[in-house]
């Protein structure tokens, strides 16, 4: 939840706050929790206290849902300065091909929990470059990304571009671009073959409608997550359920993508 006022961002739940506290406590403006969280803050408030800045034991836990608009607040607020992602340039892109670091492009993945998970995910396997497009449709940071993140947001690295497009297009030849799509024909176990022991740039699409025209248009490789077939009336062969929630499919491929040797 935002604090539109003050330019700030709550911070909610358990890693994410402990997560932050470890990696950058420095940033914290405010720090709120309750009587049964209180023993497991001491450290932060003493540097809070030694820094001039509050916080306070609050007696009632709606105090801390009005304060980061959610019931899953896990009895502990934390308030930063409303984060800026900072637009990429080509220098982060030459380091990033240099050291053969994936990429990870998220093509209008609107749902902010999504975007958590999907971070929580790329962290935990060592694929720390996530890229979004100064979108509407696209989900940025916020309390609820941070929240599911579970500590995941501190330790990403996260740019924006302002076409998707643009983006590939500068990637030609640089890095495998490998889009997912539903109705590739190439699929996961496909990929230690199509990166060819090279850094790859993953597109992963929006909840409804996958990942767009011209994006599909400027990948090298699409690829797909192959689910169990069944038989139906008809004697049409398809699998019971035709995708997996983008948050779900991403964990797959991103654990296919650190297994790949890169040396």
């Amino acid at each position: 939840m935002k604090n539109k006022k003050l330019n700030e961002l709550a911070i909610c739940g358990m890693e994410a706050v402990k997560a932050l506290e470890k990696a950058h406590g420095d940033i914290i403006t405010r720090f709120y929790f309750n009587q049964e969280r209180a023993s497991q803050f001491g450290g932060l408030c003493r540097r809070l206290a030694a820094a001039k800045k509050p916080y306070n034991c609050v007696k009632d836990d709606k105090e801390l849902e009005k304060l980061c608009g959610s019931v899953h607040h896990q009895g502990v607020v934390a308030m930063i300065p409303q984060p800026k992602i900072p637009q990429l340039d080509s220098s982060v892109i030459d380091s990033w091909i240099k050291k053969k670091e994936h990429i990870i492009l998220l093509d209008r993945v609107g749902n902010a929990n999504n975007l958590g998970a999907i971070i929580r995910s790329a962290v935990f396997f060592g694929i720390d470059n996530i890229v979004i497009p100064l979108d509407e449709a696209q989900s940025s940071v916020s309390t609820s990304s941070y929240r599911v993140a579970q500590g995941g947001m501190e330790y990403v690295r996260l740019y924006t571009v302002e076409s998707c497009t643009k983006f590939m297009q500068d990637l030609k030849n640089k890095m495998v671009r490998i889009g997912t799509e539903i109705r590739a024909k190439k699929t996961l176990k496909d990929l230690p073959l199509i990166a060819n022991n090279k850094p790859v740039l993953l597109v992963l699409g929006n909840e409804e409608n996958g990942i767009s025209k011209d994006v599909i248009e400027n990948c090298d490789e699409l690829i797909r997550i192959e689910g169990k077939e069944h038989l139906y009336y008809g004697n049409t062969i398809r699998t019971a359920v035709e995708s997996l929630n983008v948050a779900q499919a991403a964990t797959l491929f991103f654990y296919e993508l650190n297994k790949l040797n890169l040396n």
